[in-house]
């Protein structure tokens, strides 16, 4: 027999209801939604780049850069390796992904060779087979060369794009825009699209910086003669030129303090004493207890801050700094200080980055895009809603209310959990069009049965059970295909498998269970004798 129990009647309605309310601000401009209550939701749905604008960059990972610095920092540990086993060495050299080594006492070669292998690593079994990381090759005299390996090239360059994509997406909510779309273009370009952003200047200048951070000793005899070529152990490196000192540079110990990885927090402020913009930095334990061990060491001596290889302070250590915070100070505005703070909060990228096309989408184009997609969802919604009452009468007419909160109830789905883009506008149309596949079936079951003599009730009952496997079964098949689609396809396949999988979650809720509660609440109320569908 026909019956829903109050606590499915009363989950029903609630859905149907928190559906219409967080779909309600759609059909609001903005004056009207900032008037809504607090309690009540007041975002919209989120418009794509393509329907809203905003700007689009196209940046490449400069790989060979990562190639150098990793070849660079294995130069480096052999050399630190052989200074401290006291082998002389000549020609230490990297170029590329290639480092070079000779020894000069040749015997202790095989000494210097065990040095090196147990400074090139052996990658991951799983992944490798065991190969290290570098080749090793001995073309005689004493020379030893290790080129980086394709496999782990390979790895590397994966590794390299993931944690540039995710430092980009943590900039880019920094910024306060939403739901950018963020995706790797083989084999070492991301592309990059925020709706809503239409100046890319500043997401270029954000996204432009590397922000590897760290704190340096200043060679201070070196500093004050200012040499052209940096002494054994420094480095010479510019003064960022906001500082407002063009051409100084300065001299820094190679040696790092604390790196930019020990960094929990940043966030601009003000200096107490004199009101000028300043970052205020929070390191963790550990690099709070480095900072405090170098500070204590160093008092009265200067250190610099410095931001991809750009000083953008340096302060003398009046006394140790112990607490694990500090601030940078002589930052020129607010703006560069809420810069600076951003770099660091969302982390280094692992490699820079370079703009190698960028757009920006005008919203006219959106504007005729939402004009066009909105009638054709409209004409879809009219002319299904014709056939089935034609169609099916009474019983039509039901179908319909129940195609109607389909849309609502999809439309609430995309405000918070998706961005509607044209593609997505083309699966709610398609899904509009499948939506009353289900009651089609019920209905025709319930004709059949009324046709094998059943009575009304009887039949209506039956209709609905033993349509329910077919309906199961079609809206699985959907989505699965809308999650295959999802996962495999990128950027507006991606748009529309989203649209494509609420729009059948929310239409296998209105016709079945919505359609049934309608129908069960007019029998209830009008207590038909007869009913032709």
């Amino acid at each position: 027999m026909l019956h829903i129990s109050s606590w499915s009647k009363w989950l029903t309605l609630t859905v149907i209801a928190v559906g219409m309310l967080v779909a309600l601000p759609n059909a609001l401009n903005e004056r009207m939604r900032a008037r809504l209550p607090s309690w009540l939701p007041h975002s919209a749905v989120n418009l794509g780049l393509d329907l809203q604008g905003g700007s689009y960059l196209l940046m490449e990972v400069d790989m060979p850069q990562v190639q150098k610095d990793k070849a660079e920092g294995l130069m480096n540990d052999i050399g630190a390796a052989m200074h401290k086993a006291k082998i002389g060495i000549s020609g230490l050299d990297a170029k590329g992904d290639t480092v070079q080594v000779t020894i000069t006492d040749a015997s202790r070669y095989a000494e210097a060779k065990a040095l090196v292998q147990g400074l090139n690593p052996i990658m991951t079994a799983s992944l490798t087979g065991g190969n290290r990381q570098y080749d090793l090759t001995e073309p005689g005299g004493g020379k030893m060369v290790l080129r980086q390996t394709a496999t782990f090239a390979q790895q590397t360059r994966q590794q390299i794009l993931e944690q540039s994509v995710e430092v980009v997406r943590r900039r880019i909510d920094e910024l306060g825009t939403r739901e950018p779309s963020i995706t790797v273009q083989q084999p070492d370009r991301i592309v990059i699209e925020v709706p809503g952003l239409s100046d890319p200047a500043h997401l270029k200048q954000i996204l432009g910086r590397t922000a590897k951070m760290k704190f340096q000793l200043v060679d201070e005899a070196a500093d004050a003669q200012q040499p052209r070529v940096a002494p054994i152990g420094d480095e010479i490196l510019p003064m960022m030129a906001s500082r407002g000192q063009p051409g100084r540079n300065v001299v820094v110990h190679r040696r790092v303090i604390v790196s930019g990885e020990r960094l929990v927090d940043a966030s601009s402020g003000f200096d107490s004493r004199t009101g000028t913009p300043v970052v205020q930095l929070r390191f963790d334990s550990v690099g709070g207890r480095q900072f405090g061990v170098a500070t204590k060491e160093n008092v009265g001596h200067a250190f610099a801050t410095i931001l991809d290889n750009q000083v953008i302070q340096v302060a003398n250590i009046q006394e140790p700094i112990l607490g694990g915070s500090a601030q940078i100070t002589g930052i020129g505005s607010t703006a560069e200080a809420n810069n600076i703070a951003l770099l660091m909060r969302s982390g280094a990228l692992p490699a820079p980055l370079t703009v190698v096309q960028e757009r920006t989408v005008g919203a006219e184009l959106g504007a005729d895009s939402i004009r066009a997609g909105s009638w054709a969802a409209l004409a879809g919604l009219g002319l299904v809603a014709l056939f089935m009452l034609l169609r099916y009468g009474l019983f039509g007419i039901f179908a319909d209310l129940a195609l109607t909160l389909n849309l609502i109830l999809l439309l609430g789905a995309l405000t918070p959990l998706a961005t509607l883009t044209l593609p997505g506008i083309a699966g709610i149309v398609l899904t509009l069009g499948m939506a009353v596949d289900a009651n089609v079936l019920i209905f025709e079951r319930i004709r059949e049965e009324q046709r094998n003599g059943r009575g009304m009730m009887g039949a209506i009952d039956t209709g609905f059970k033993r349509a329910m496997a077919t309906i199961i079964d079609a809206n699985m098949t959907h989505l699965i295909a809308a999650m295959i689609l999802f996962e495999l396809g990128s950027g507006p396949v991606k748009g529309f498998a989203v649209a494509l999988f609420l729009g059948i979650s929310t239409s296998f809720f209105t016709s079945v269970v919505v359609t049934r509660l309608i129908v069960v609440t007019y029998l209830n109320v009008a207590r038909p004798r007869t009913l032709t569908i």
